[in-house]
């Protein structure tokens, strides 16, 4: 036991949680954690805009596994911090958010900044807490990186009024703790996993689809090896993409909206569907009615809430997905031999063959063939963040992604402006890793003031904006299913060559492929940030593409 204050015993706590770096914007009501964090030995990253600082710490929680920490002060600061802890639960990234509040004196009294922070983020939260008196700031940061890293991760938010920051108490730090009604399930009923293996050793035409649960449980090696014991195509979600290498001969690429062509295609053909890590997103199915009606489908989470929520399955396991997978290949294996080839993998490459000249994939800066040649360039253990709209989906198609944990992009919110301060939390987790951000112009400029935070903070990314002064996404939907009726998509032209040199950044403007390559290869070996600015067509559509309200079966291909 020891005596110290509040902000002195939340440091201490996070210390002890192994915290390297704090992603934040300081303000009145967290000042007094601010000035004991300016002697700890963590990292504070100054963010421009507390949106940002959030997705700092998500790109850095998916990066790296670990926990990621932002913080801001009250009313305003918490409240920007919204859309970025939202983000994370949709995703379910690890992160502990802390914010400042007005004295519990002042609470409910409409006092200078205060807001109920608990209240407005209880829906996108796994937890949230309002200490009250000093001494329970240990047990609390305990129990936040409990929650928001086991089970199915997610975000936990610790709201600290002033007066306990700088109340001392004696203080006892817990090495773990038990909350009450919180276990999650780790291990699958045997039950389950028999009926499984009874289902798979029967099946003709299996199929895998791969969500971002396995990126996150760390089971892409069992992934991969079930899918070649079973000789199994495997489909991901958009989440999932990286959860196998996609130059691997059963990896389809990601399923959906704008899926590949061979997963849109194949998926409807299987007759056992085994889903792992996923949550049957509608932009994932298409028409949820038409989705897999013939197949059986099992379905393995550790979130009993997901089973069977969007999607009625036959099979329901819950269960930690590596050691779930590791379970039935242990026993798979000992009944199945394993085949180079089947009927059903040669389907696979007839399907293959069928797609291979029908995606017209453009030249030049067409974003298709830009992207494929980006991935050309790139180590294969780049990490890739995206922004939201046209090049999102252009990326999810076109860059193919070999290793976990290297695909970062906001798949649940969809949100505009996180792929560039996502970035810059991935280069802090991950320093020696080239680290780009594929944008489109319209969401760069909403956290384009992150620039002045990779400058001072020396944290050097790549930034290749897909320009066509529109918001692309939208006028696409506008021109194929509103008669071309363009309302509101139409941004202008601006220099980002200038907005990147005024912050300090090295800024390129560029004119052909070749170009761009040379710029790109330049900007591998910089130390400072690099923003690429690629002027393409305003009147380029992303394909294939899935109609909103139509099944997978109505896939337009150009």
């Amino acid at each position: 036991m020891v005596k110290m204050s509040g902000a002195q015993a939340l440091i201490e706590a996070l210390y002890k949680e192994k915290v390297e770096v704090i992603f934040g914007l300081p303000g009145g009501a967290i000042i007094p954690v601010y000035d004991v964090l300016r002697d700890s030995k963590i990292r504070h990253i100054l963010g421009r805009h507390e949106q940002s600082v959030a997705h700092m710490a998500d790109g850095y929680a998916r990066a790296s596994g670990k926990v990621g920490v932002c913080m801001a002060t009250s009313g305003p600061g918490a409240t920007n911090l919204v859309t970025g802890i939202a983000n994370a639960y949709m995703d379910s990234a690890p992160m502990v958010a802390i914010t400042g509040q007005v004295p519990t004196s002042l609470i409910g009294k409409d006092a200078f900044q205060e807001v109920d922070i608990i209240g407005i983020t209880t829906p996108i939260t796994k937890h949230n807490y309002q200490p009250r008196h000093a001494s329970e700031i240990p047990n609390t940061i305990k129990m936040a990186f409990h929650i928001a890293s086991t089970g199915r991760p997610g975000p936990v938010l610790i709201d600290l009024p002033k007066n306990v920051q700088n109340d001392t108490a004696d203080m006892i730090f817990p090495n773990k703790v038990e909350i009450r009604g919180y276990k999650p399930n780790k291990f699958p009923h045997t039950l389950q996993v028999e009926k499984v293996i009874k289902l798979l050793t029967k099946a003709e035409k299996p199929i895998i689809m791969a969500g971002g649960g396995i990126i996150l449980s760390n089971a892409s090696l069992k992934l991969q090896a079930m899918a070649e014991l079973l000789l199994a195509p495997v489909v991901t979600t958009f989440m999932g993409k990286g959860s196998i290498p996609e130059n691997h001969p059963l990896s389809l690429g990601v399923l959906g909206m704008h899926g590949s062509a061979e997963a849109n295609r194949l998926i409807l053909e299987a007759d056992v569907l085994l889903a792992a890590g996923i949550r049957f997103s509608d932009r994932t199915t298409g028409k949820i009615e038409e989705f897999c009606q013939d197949t059986k489908i099992i379905q393995i989470d550790i979130d009993p809430s997901e089973i069977g929520k969007n999607k009625t399955v036959d099979v329901p396991i819950v269960g930690d997905l590596n050691k779930t997978l590791t379970m039935l290949y242990d026993s798979l294996a000992k009944l199945l031999e394993k085949k180079e080839d089947n009927l059903w993998f040669k389907r696979v490459r007839q399907i293959r063959e069928e797609f291979k000249d029908k995606i017209d994939q453009g030249e030049g800066l067409a974003p298709p063939n830009l992207l494929k040649k980006l991935r050309e360039v790139l180590p294969h253990n780049s990490i890739i963040t995206t922004e939201v709209g046209q090049n999102q989906m252009w990326a999810s198609l076109y860059f193919k992604v070999y290793e976990p944990r290297t695909f970062i992009s906001s798949g649940g919110l969809g949100t505009m402006g996180f792929g560039f301060p996502a970035s810059i939390g991935a280069k802090v987790a991950k320093p020696d890793v080239p680290v780009l951000d594929i944008a489109g112009d319209g969401s760069f400029m909403m956290t384009s003031n992150s620039l002045a935070t990779s400058i001072s903070e020396k944290i050097p990314v790549i930034v290749v904006i897909l320009n066509n002064s529109m918001l692309g996404m939208v006028a696409q939907w506008q021109r194929m299913f509103y008669k071309r009726r363009y309302s509101a998509v139409e941004l202008g032209a601006y220099n980002f060559e200038k907005l990147a040199k005024a912050f300090g950044a090295q800024g390129f403007r560029i004119g052909s492929l070749e170009e761009f390559i040379k710029v790109v290869k330049s900007a591998l070996k910089s130390e400072v940030t690099t923003v690429i600015d690629v002027p393409i067509s305003p009147e380029e559509n992303v394909f294939p593409m899935v109609p909103a309200g139509k099944g997978l079966k109505d896939t337009i291909y150009r």
